[in-house]
């Protein structure tokens, strides 16, 4: 098994790249930015001629919700035509693709469970721009997995959980969006999901192509989240006080993207399919001090 990983440095490629690497009779080639330009197509044909991967997975992305507002052309460049010019490459030679999507795809306005199935609607540049992806990687490769998650956090990179030890130890209260929900999700939960869907294409069940959801259980609120977090905190002595958490509504707190007010993804179907269960993500804050 050859795969091919663009966004190594990210939060899940980091978590993805460790992993593989543990397993035998995989070969990684693991890249980020400056060793490949997902956005230059040549690069990205002459990367996938010459390493002939059986699966590429592009962990890539813009994440940068607010500045993808400003930052539109950047955002289309690295969200659907990087996406695209993996695909096509993925395609010419037999490989997968598995790319990393968002809840952004949605409106976030629904009552309960966002299926695979159910309309996108994205509300900014961000969740446009990798709807499109969505949708570019669909066409240019047959044998394409879109994974879309929310809410993720992990010991690499900026995250929600480490914004919030940052912040406890110089507030005593926090105010906090109440009125905003989801399903945190653990980066090595993702790249854990990733690597038995990798494992499951090369064993050839080629039935299992498509969409799918996988986030985090229980949903909650981000000031729920954050309480989590700091009761967390306290209890493995990282912090000594927790800061009270006010939830606040999203009015009160304006950005310039609008952020869905409901981000629950329904992960049934990966579970029926892959016997993935959703991210536990409880469990991985058993290790506070890591995000630190």
């Amino acid at each position: 098994m050859r795969v091919l990983i663009t966004g190594c440095h990210g939060q899940v490629g980091y978590c993805l790249t460790e992993q593989l690497a543990k397993n035998e009779n995989t070969r990684v080639l693991a890249l980020d930015k400056e060793h490949l330009d997902i956005t230059n197509q040549e690069a990205v044909e002459a990367t996938v001629a010459e390493f002939k991967p059986t699966i590429i997975i592009n962990a890539a992305a813009h994440t940068a919700v607010d500045k993808a507002e400003e930052e539109v052309e950047l955002s289309y460049a690295i969200n659907r035509d990087g996406p695209q010019y993996l695909a096509q490459a993925a395609q010419s030679i037999g490989a997968a693709i598995l790319h990393i999507s968002t809840d952004y795809v949605f409106e976030g306005n629904k009552e309960g469970e966002y299926a695979e199935s159910d309309t996108t609607n994205p509300q900014g540049v961000y969740g446009g721009s990798k709807l499109a992806g969505e949708i570019a990687v669909a066409k240019a490769c047959d044998k394409h997995i879109i994974l879309r998650t929310a809410w993720v956090f992990g010991e690499q990179g900026n995250n929600f959980v480490k914004t919030m030890l940052r912040l406890a130890k110089t507030h005593d209260s926090l105010g906090i969006v109440g009125d905003q929900f989801g399903g945190p999700t653990y980066a090595g939960d993702i790249a854990a999901a990733l690597v038995v869907i990798t494992k499951t294409i090369c064993n050839g069940e080629s039935d299992k192509f498509g969409i799918y959801h996988f986030s985090g259980l229980p949903h909650v609120s981000w000031s729920q989240f954050a309480q989590v977090i700091f009761d967390e905190a306290v209890e493995q002595a990282v912090i000594q006080q927790s800061p009270t958490v006010n939830a606040i509504t999203t009015e009160e707190y304006p950005t310039p993207a609008k952020r869905p007010a409901n981000s629950k993804l329904d992960t049934r179907l990966i579970t029926e399919k892959f016997a993935i269960q959703a991210s536990d993500w409880k469990l991985a804050l058993g290790n506070i001090e890591a995000y630190t």
